[in-house]
């Protein structure tokens, strides 16, 4: 009986782990396809998808998986068409939530995010009813080792709003009409842009400390078609 109880833990040790690298390996697929989409699929002229392979080859991401994701992104692919979507949702305390991704099947992902929610005392929100709560900025990550204080005060001056560290990269905020001017700055010196994208920053934060919240923000950032997770938290 230990020896099969043993082999059951290792084989749900395993599949867990299989779960969560197949999310991996689907976040960075979309990561290439929005590169792909946006600037083309010359890894030597596209820093963003060159970065996004990067990262897939740490992941250890087949060869077959990233090929398969530049065809889809530059429209050779036979995958279904990727749609983008964006949902407002409450978490426990009250948190404000804005949920975005791209999905092949709008009607199976709606289902899972309200899931997710429901599972953690979290709702959807009527359309408009949050976002209201955050404005919406154009957001550029680069790595952090990439920045100094003499640069830094050289993209304040180019515009940027804020700058803040998070997990090891820079994240500049500008205004949506400033990020193309912002991206192009930083390419013109040589710096690599992990990515570059329209995205929404709380205009006041909560001071909230709930494992509830926690859980619910982690659970959907491990959603497969999630790509971003804002929350006035």
């Amino acid at each position: 009986m230990a020896g099969h109880s043993h082999f059951k833990n290792i084989k749900r040790k395993k599949e867990a782990s299989d779960q969560k690298r197949g999310v991996v390996f689907s976040k960075i697929s979309r990561l290439i396809i929005s590169s792909v989409k946006e600037k083309g699929k010359d890894p030597s002229s596209n820093s963003s998808l060159r970065i996004a392979i990067e990262k897939a080859k740490e992941a250890d991401m087949p060869k077959e998986n990233i090929d398969r994701a530049i065809k889809r992104g530059s429209g050779e692919g036979d995958e279904g068409k990727l749609e983008d979507f964006l949902y407002e949702a409450y978490g426990p305390e009250n948190i404000a939530i804005i949920i975005a991704g791209s999905t092949d099947n709008k009607n199976r992902n709606l289902e899972e995010i309200k899931e997710i929610l429901k599972k953690h005392d979290g709702k959807l929100a009527d359309l408009g009813s949050v976002k209201w709560l955050f404005s919406q900025k154009g957001i550029i990550e680069i790595d952090s080792e990439k920045l100094n204080d003499n640069l830094s005060l050289k993209i304040i001056e180019e515009g940027a709003e804020d700058i803040n560290e998070r997990d090891g990269s820079i994240i500049i905020y500008t205004s949506p009409d400033n990020i193309k001017k912002i991206r192009n700055f930083l390419s013109e010196r040589g710096v690599d842009i992990i990515t570059a994208y329209l995205g929404w920053q709380p205009q006041k934060l909560l001071n909230i400390k709930d494992d509830k919240c926690e859980r619910l923000l982690q659970s959907l950032r491990e959603s497969e078609s999630v790509e971003a997770v804002y929350t006035n938290i």
